[in-house]
């Protein structure tokens, strides 16, 4: 039996959840299936960053160079990627290296910046009006360095920053150690984003969810999409594991598994899955005073209540989420590396997560190029949590027919899909 909706999302993490909401907010009724249990995840275990300072994609110049060297150096660094013959991981990694260009970060800073903040703004009017509850702290996001190298980059990134109106002070080393006394001697400087914020993702998205089904969304768990079928330029059935839905409207936000549940549809979703790990501990005697980021090491640091949680990693990797605990004594070392720990840490969860990454760092947000009924919400990378509120709302916004409140082009998948905006090919 087929059984009709008004709205399908597919994928209960951070973006699939926050587009309900906001779909909700407008009166549309909302359907969402999940493979597993919504709330659950890659935005789940993530580092809890809300950075609209984040306005620089990961493809950008001296990546490729950057990336080889990291490789060098495979139990500190924060990079790996697999080693495959596959056609469309190659041509994901040729078009990531040719995407590290001046020209793909003027393209991406407008769009980037204005999704972040629009997003920012969002987390805290939910958080105000929804009552959440989720350790939400806006004292900003302070990156540490140890090497002139990397503390150059970070100045530079600040310089980007100011350049486009958003805040940042560069700090010396008598500077960082007031913001924050934990720093060991070898941290030279530092770089505060004070727009950033952070919270606790895990909660977060528990009350998110709960929300959505207070507010109407039916949501469906443990039932994963096996495929989508279309016809005469729309969307007719989306069949899971145990029923066929026929949408009126289809948003896709299953992450880094959106390209295999739309690999009938004749688009190229050029996201490749990209493992990160956390660990969540018990809040040391000794807790970071606010969020930060271990420059060299990229590991991020979090103060969640009675909680710590330390995340960091990027590996080019199978859908695959198992947690490797050599990964989790690394970024653990790289917090000791860094600032001052006389203890033991009670370590209560480890985690590892796929970040859904396209080649030129923007997610994919906007209409099908050739389904005029589907929606796509998908390729964050390391910002699903981050961009969720602003993705939720500019969806929300187009399934309305309303205009956008800013520039799409950039995230649109016109980009990769040689196809006219107006074709309508089934």
């Amino acid at each position: 039996m087929t059984t009709k909706t008004d709205v399908l999302i597919i994928g209960g993490s951070s973006i699939g959840l926050n587009c309900a909401y906001y779909l909700l907010k407008a009166g549309r009724s909302v359907t969402i299936v999940d493979q597993k249990q919504v709330a659950l995840g890659s935005a789940s275990g993530n580092a809890g960053h809300i950075v609209p300072s984040h306005i620089i994609p990961l493809a950008a110049p001296g990546m490729v160079g950057t990336s080889l060297k990291w490789m060098l150096k495979p139990s500190t660094s924060p990079f790996s990627m697999k080693l495959s013959l596959d056609p469309k991981y190659l041509s994901w990694l040729l078009q990531f290296a040719f995407s590290c260009s001046d020209a793909n970060v003027r393209r991406s800073i407008p769009a980037l910046k204005s999704l972040g903040l629009k997003s920012a703004k969002n987390f805290v009017q939910m958080i105000e009006e929804e009552g959440f509850d989720c350790n939400y702290s806006p004292t900003g996001l302070l990156f540490l360095y140890q090497t002139q190298e990397a503390f150059a980059g970070g100045k530079h990134e600040a310089q980007v920053l100011h350049e486009n109106g958003l805040p940042a002070d560069v700090l010396d080393q008598g500077q960082v150690r007031q913001r924050e006394p934990l720093v060991l001697p070898d941290v030279i400087g530092g770089v505060h984003f004070t727009g950033d914020a952070s919270l606790n993702p895990a909660i977060f998205l528990r009350q998110l969810a709960e929300r959505v089904r207070q507010m109407g969304a039916e949501i469906i768990e443990n039932e994963p999409v096996t495929s989508i079928e279309s016809s005469a330029g729309k969307v007719t059935r989306v069949i899971t594991s145990r029923k066929e839905f026929e949408p009126a409207l289809v948003v896709l936000a299953a992450g880094s598994w959106s390209p295999e549940i739309a690999a009938g549809l004749k688009l190229r979703i050029p996201i490749q899955p990209a493992r990160g790990y956390s660990l969540t501990a018990k809040a040391p005697a000794g807790m970071p005073r606010q969020a930060l980021i271990l420059g060299e090491r990229r590991v991020a640091v979090t103060p969640l209540g009675d909680l710590m949680r330390i995340a960091g990693r990027l590996e080019l990797s199978p859908l695959d989420t198992s947690v490797r605990q050599k990964m989790i004594t690394g970024i653990e070392q790289a917090y000791r590396e860094y600032l001052r720990l006389d203890e033991k840490l009670e370590i209560q969860e480890t985690w590892a997560g796929l970040r859904p990454t396209t080649p030129d760092g923007l997610p994919l947000i906007g209409w099908s190029p050739r389904q005029s009924n589907l929606l796509f919400a998908s390729g964050h990378a390391m910002l699903g949590l981050s961009l969720g509120p602003g993705t939720g709302e500019v969806i929300a916004d187009l399934a309305s027919g309303s205009a956008a409140k800013f520039d799409l082009t950039p995230f649109g998948l016109e980009r990769f899909n040689r196809v006219h905006p107006k074709t309508l090919a089934g």
